[in-house]
């Protein structure tokens, strides 16, 4: 059995809003459920999460799925190392249900956005 590795997750808060907050997170490893797990451990899960949150995704802010986006991917090509650097607005769904969050409130979760 595999000895197990350690995680590092940092963030900032975005906005603050009613009863959640926008996160930017910064993944300084690479784990399986790495922010759901750290974010769930600090009381403060990922909106939409039916896992870590305990709740159906469909009851927070009318999401079908988890509020989380990669806004930011970065990394070295393996085979050329050129630097490799995407980025993608927010879609649709979450920016839905960002703006429903930021003006009636909600459950008292975070919804971050990787980046």
């Amino acid at each position: 059995m595999p000895l197990p590795r350690g995680a590092t997750t940092g963030f900032v808060v975005e906005r603050a809003l009613p009863r959640s907050s926008l996160l930017r997170v910064r993944l300084r490893t690479g784990r399986t459920h790495q922010i759901r797990v750290h974010l769930e451990a600090i009381g403060h899960p990922v909106v939409g999460d039916a896992v870590y949150a305990g709740r159906s995704p469909g009851e927070t802010y009318g999401l079908e799925r988890q509020f989380l986006h990669a806004a930011r991917l970065a990394f070295d090509h393996p085979v050329t190392g050129a630097r490799v650097d995407v980025r993608s607005p927010l879609p649709e769904d979450l920016a839905a249900a960002l703006a429903q969050a930021e003006r009636r409130g909600g459950p008292s979760t975070a919804t971050p956005r990787s980046g």
